[in-house]
């Protein structure tokens, strides 16, 4: 004779097979060193634009016309640019808007990507007609060509900066979510919660968003690193965050002109790029290997 197990045991062994993967994940993680070292360094980056009206050396805006075109220093480890200003402190808090840009646009693409691509996933017929239609349009354009176009339409500015970033990146997170929709939508425990009498709404955030959300993490971070990218390349343009508020990219368009007199003006905010970049590559990476099914079963 069998006997029903209780709902508290099953409930407490899925808790328990959650923790587990979570540990698994955790642990395949950190055996990345080269993920590792990105977390330590976007860390840092982080923590130094948080607190960068505390820790920049001076004001980033601050001119000093005794201190032109110094190489770097005691007083001035990275010199100074051509008006006087600190190149560190003005690479702190770059760092800033870098970081705030990327972070706000990739949640705005997150959100409305994700939720376009599960409509059109599961819904399919029409909606995913009009809706895939609408992301090979926007996919029609470069990301950095779009994003050039939105803000000379709206206006150079830090805003309109981040929401021309957002727009090109709804397609990536819409075709993605999209995909794995179409794939889980058929599965059985979606055709039990049907069965059950839950709502369509109901099935795409509880039952198939989380089946996603690993794809949809790995696509976040290496997304971090193509915003940062375009943003600089806005701001190297004159179409980004507007001046005197520093921007790696308008740094580099500025000390471009200076480049073979003083160095330091393109080498520091181009290294700053170059690491912000990397590391979020090689986060994602890491992400990427540890959500991997196969990578969870060594």
């Amino acid at each position: 004779m069998s006997v029903a197990t209780p709902a508290w045991v099953d409930e407490r062994a899925d808790v328990r097979k959650s923790r587990g993967m979570v540990r698994t994940i955790l642990s395949t993680f950190a055996r990345n060193r080269t993920a590792l070292l990105g977390v330590i360094i976007i860390l840092a980056l982080s923590l130094a634009a948080v607190f960068a009206p505390l820790i920049s050396p001076a004001d980033p805006l601050h001119m000093d016309f005794d201190a032109l075109m110094q190489s770097p220093s005691w007083d001035h480890p990275v010199g100074t640019d051509s008006l006087g200003r600190d190149n560190l402190s003005r690479i702190i808090w770059g760092g800033r808007v870098s970081l705030q840009v990327g972070i706000l646009s990739m949640a705005i693409a997150t959100v409305i990507g994700v939720s376009a691509g599960l409509a059109a996933g599961y819904y399919g017929r029409w909606i995913d007609t009009i809706i895939m239609r609408i992301v090979d349009a926007i996919l029609a354009f470069p990301a950095l060509l779009l994003a050039i176009l939105m803000v000379a339409v709206l206006g150079p500015s830090l805003r309109n900066a981040m929401l021309a970033i957002a727009v090109a990146f709804i397609p990536s997170f819409a075709r993605v979510t999209r995909a794995n929709t179409l794939s889980i939508r058929e599965k059985e425990y979606v055709e039990g919660a049907r069965a059950i009498g839950a709502s369509a709404a109901r099935i795409m955030l509880r039952t198939i968003l989380p089946n996603t959300l690993s794809t949809v993490i790995v696509q976040v971070s290496l997304g971090m690193s193509y915003a940062i990218l375009i943003e600089a390349g806005l701001s190297f343009l004159g179409l980004g965050i507007q001046p005197p508020t520093p921007s790696w990219g308008y740094m580099l368009a500025t000390g471009r002109e200076f480049i073979t007199l003083a160095w330091w003006l393109t080498t520091f905010p181009g290294l700053a790029i170059f690491v912000t970049v990397l590391s979020w590559n090689f986060i994602g990476d890491g992400l990427r290997e540890a959500l991997d099914p196969r990578q969870q079963r060594r």
